[in-house]
């Protein structure tokens, strides 16, 4: 009972020790930019689809949000034989790249433009946070990962392996799915588009 009891506080402390970790740190954003120019809404649509970040081999995209993902790790063998990662601490920067002006736009376009821009950061917001839940999701499951007989601790590193790709898998789903609806014919950002280039 007391091994039994020992072992549930153990794991009780690494649950809050996560808890407090998880509200500890938060990720670093950066912002890239690349110049739009044009004195018409097709002009600097057409801009950001010759200077828009790549989405492919022959595809630009408006705006693009990436991440760094590096991790401090500490796995601890036990005194039964397994081991313990009782440490993880994500270090996490999102990139942003978005279009900027490089010309001056007419008022009614410069409004146009402030609707477009404002609505295509909000989109890349929420990339932003699912990359945020992304390295959370990872922290959670790795404190307090272990494996039996595990003294070089190879074994738990192969386990949470498994338990990131699952993780990560699920979080490319989402944003796939967030982006069809967002691209989709009378989805946000396609009628961001449609009000920019629209003449009227």
């Amino acid at each position: 009972m007391r091994k039994s009891l020992g072992l549930i506080a153990v794991m009780a402390m690494l649950a809050a020790g996560s808890a407090e970790a998880q509200q500890a740190w938060k990720p670093t954003e950066q912002t890239k930019t690349y110049p739009v120019t044009g004195t018409s809404g097709i002009e600097l649509y057409s801009s950001i689809g010759e200077n828009g970040p790549k989405a492919g081999q022959h595809v630009r995209a408006i705006a693009h949000t990436d991440f760094k993902l590096t991790w401090q790790r500490k796995y601890e063998p036990q005194a039964d034989g397994s081991c313990m990662l009782t440490t993880a601490k994500p270090n996490l920067v999102i990139i942003y790249t978005l279009p900027k002006l490089a010309s001056k736009l007419s008022p009614d376009l410069q409004a146009k433009w402030v609707v477009f821009i404002d609505g295509v950061r909000r989109h890349e917001r929420v990339h932003g946070e699912m990359i945020e839940n992304l390295a959370r999701n990872i922290e959670q499951v790795s404190i307090g990962i272990s494996s039996p007989d595990d003294p070089k601790c190879t074994k738990v590193r192969a386990a949470l392996q498994v338990k990131i790709g699952e993780i990560f898998a699920a979080h490319q789903q989402r944003n796939r799915d967030f982006d069809k609806v967002e691209l989709s014919d009378g989805g946000n950002v396609h009628q961001l588009i449609l009000a920019l280039v629209n003449q009227r």
